[in-house]
């Protein structure tokens, strides 16, 4: 169950067979791709109709890009940059959709009939796996442009090379703005692969470990709004479409404090005895979001929301922070994070293989159970 939120538990499978445990659930996979396509097939309608609207909106003169990059006015000589946008557009509202999802299964979940819990899950699944895809795309629309902009300048070896260094590579971009936006960016997209897809090894891995490591995905959708606000054109200036992407950051917060307040699973919910340990992170973890919260309700009051002033022609904007150094140190920490956890769950993870095997066994025909390859082990 490739997931973009918080923890969230596995639809029951049938138990795999001594060849397939272990493995990666191709088949799995395959079944949650066949189901993304109407998914996927709305989220390209959606990439279009936005790709027209930015279309229109350079057209008439009336984009913010244009204050920026006025060379950009022929929107059919930069289609490929516009198709970028789009494409990144529609991939932070998918994201948005998908963790929406996730967090309503993880989270008290809403007893509506017309949405059950398996209903629920396989469109967390197959939204995830289309928001993957549409991130894959906008970066594949920027290395286009990218090479369009470079052979202009430079044969093609040294185009191509460069504009996949840029694009990318982490850290490869080295000007302006996307010295910092560019790197969150690719980090946000080649952490939700992992992330995403470690549903499909949870038999090798145990549901446990999956499930803890799978918390740190929400990290993937923070890094795509942080990259949204810090390079889409369209809301580089202060405005209502810039303060709208803040504002619409309101009920994902909400919906990960009740997460935190009333997990679904009853072994996460806050306890005061017990280990130190666990203890003071889930309430630091409370309280973090909490101020989350309390710091979007600022911006909104306040309306320092990190824009530029649209009226300055003078050039000046606030200074790049914070310096890529401490990206890569939370990059750091976020890794050590993630293998501190998949330590601590090891154990948990081979008591799962275990009981799975055990489970097979029992299911096992009388007279197989003592064949060299029965499930036996």
């Amino acid at each position: 169950m490739p997931e973009l939120s918080g923890s969230v538990s596995a639809a029951p499978r049938p138990p795999r067979g001594p060849r397939e445990r272990g493995r990666f659930d191709w088949a799995g996979l395959r079944a949650d791709l066949r189901g993304a396509v109407p998914d996927a097939s709305l989220a390209l309608l959606a990439t279009g109709l936005i790709y027209w609207l930015l279309y229109a909106r350079i057209t008439s003169g009336t984009s913010a890009t244009l204050s920026l990059m006025p060379h950009m006015e022929d929107p059919a000589e930069y289609w490929m940059y516009w198709m970028c946008q789009a494409f990144g557009w529609s991939a932070l509202l998918w994201a948005y959709i998908t963790v929406v999802f996730g967090l309503l299964r993880s989270g008290p979940y809403p007893r509506w009939r017309w949405l059950p819990v398996a209903r629920l899950e396989k469109w967390h699944r197959t939204t995830s796996l289309t928001t993957i895809g549409l991130m894959f795309l906008h970066a594949a629309f920027f290395f286009g442009d990218q090479m369009r902009d470079n052979l202009t300048r430079w044969g093609t070896g040294r185009s191509l090379w460069t504009a996949f260094v840029d694009v990318f590579v982490p850290g490869g971009y080295a000007t302006g703005t996307g010295r910092i936006a560019i790197l969150v960016g690719l980090l946000a997209l080649y952490l939700a692969i992992p992330l995403s897809l470690a549903f499909y090894l949870r038999h090798r891995t145990g549901s446990r470990m999956w499930v803890a490591l799978h918390r740190f995905v929400i990290v993937v959708y923070v890094l795509s709004v942080w990259h949204t606000l810090l390079y889409g054109t369209n809301v580089w200036y202060d405005g209502t479409f810039r303060t709208l992407v803040w504002a619409l950051q309101m009920p994902i917060a909400a919906l990960i404090l009740l997460r935190l307040l009333a997990p679904a699973r009853p072994r996460e919910r806050l306890r005061l005895r017990g280990h130190p340990l666990p203890v003071t992170v889930r309430l630091a973890g409370r309280f973090a979001v909490v101020a989350t919260v309390l710091g979007l309700l600022a911006v909104l009051v306040s309306g320092a929301d990190g824009g530029r002033d649209p009226d300055d022609h003078g050039g000046t904007s606030p200074a790049l922070w914070p310096e890529r150094w401490v990206i890569w140190a939370g990059l750091l920490a976020l890794t050590l994070a993630m293998v501190a956890v998949a330590h601590r769950t090891r154990p948990a993870a081979r008591k799962d293989r275990d009981r799975d095997r055990d489970r097979d066994r029992e299911r096992a025909p009388e007279g197989d159970r003592d064949r060299p390859g029965a499930p036996a082990g």
